[in-house]
């Protein structure tokens, strides 16, 4: 049997830009993802600490060194720019190795890492 359990966590990252003319998806600095154990074009959940809102979207590399945290497309409507968030992604594992899985998380101080 297979459950899903969280696998990465980028906890209170800060929007930096919102491209609403963008097609589409969330921009993190690479540098971030890295430290996430994130991908380029994972899916992501989008958790806005700031006003509630939740969405489901992918991730896109962003220039390493920025900090970049960009809200693209229609999920641009979602947040502000100065808006925390928390960026998740959950992978699906057998039940026995799920008891030992540690997920990466990371704090960012001014989305750069602690």
């Amino acid at each position: 049997m297979k459950i899903e359990v969280l696998k990465s966590k980028i906890h209170r990252a800060t929007i930096t830009q919102a491209n609403l003319n963008y097609i589409g998806s969330i921009e993190i600095d690479e540098n971030l993802m890295d430290a996430a154990n994130l991908i380029e074009n994972e899916k992501v959940h989008i958790y806005n600490i700031s006003n509630g809102e939740r969405l489901v979207t992918y991730v896109i590399k962003g220039q390493r060194g920025s900090g970049i945290i960009s809200l693209n497309g229609a999920a641009a409507r979602k947040a502000q720019i100065g808006d925390l968030i928390i960026i998740i992604s959950y992978a699906s594992i057998e039940f026995e190795e799920a008891k030992k899985f540690k997920p990466s998380i990371i704090f960012p101080d001014n989305n750069q890492l602690t």
